[in-house]
């Protein structure tokens, strides 16, 4: 049996570090994780200007088609070969990674919960939820240090795309969740973690 665990949440709100924490508690010989970021689509035939115009928050830049059939290849015990995206240039890389099936698969993104497709594969929906300049201060902190943003790039993304969509498509994908995690300093992490982790050892086989 193969459990799968979708965690959602805002930009900057928290959900890759709880994914991350979850996949770590768990261990790599019962966990593996597929994140949306992975599967932008590819869009090199355009020019760096072009590519960096792109709404990259809105669900059709993404190919979720691609990530379904990754997560029902890995219920089945299929090994997946997941893309690589260079967010610097915006562009997929030449190299892929493998992934190989586990008990339990967690699937990480923004719009993950805006699919009605991909929502049926999850078996276990949580939302992280941070308040909005609590997101906007982390991507700030992340695209500055890890994708060579300007703090008027950032800025800018952010009132152009970023929330607009996240009102949009996040927000109320949040409806969907089976478990709303509020991510800021007044939330101990480690409750989060442990209710989540025991949640899935539960229904895993004591996993």
């Amino acid at each position: 049996m193969v459990t799968v665990i979708g965690i959602a949440g805002g930009s900057g709100g928290g959900k890759s570090t709880l994914s991350k924490a979850v996949a770590d508690e768990l261990t790599s010989d019962t966990c593996c994780v597929l994140i949306h970021d992975s599967y932008y689509k590819d869009i090199s035939h355009l020019t760096l200007e072009e590519r960096a115009k792109t709404n990259f928050d809105h669900p059709s830049s993404l190919d979720t088609s691609l990530l379904i059939q990754h997560v029902q290849d890995l219920k089945q015990g299929k090994t997946v070969e997941v893309p690589n995206y260079d967010f610097s240039t915006h562009m997929r890389t030449n190299v892929t990674t493998t992934v190989q099936p586990k008990p339990i698969v967690i699937v990480e993104g923004i719009l993950i919960f805006s699919d009605p497709e991909l929502v049926k594969e999850l078996d276990v929906k949580v939302f992280v939820d941070a308040d909005a300049d609590v997101r906007l201060i982390r991507r700030l902190k992340r695209d500055m240090k890890e994708r060579g943003r300007t703090v008027e790039q950032v800025i800018d993304q952010y009132q152009t795309t970023v929330k607009p969509m996240h009102e949009k498509f996040v927000e109320p994908s949040k409806s969907v969740a089976d478990i709303v995690i509020m991510s800021d300093r007044y939330n101990d992490p480690k409750i989060s973690l442990a209710v989540i982790v025991n949640h899935l050892k539960s229904i895993s086989n004591g996993i």
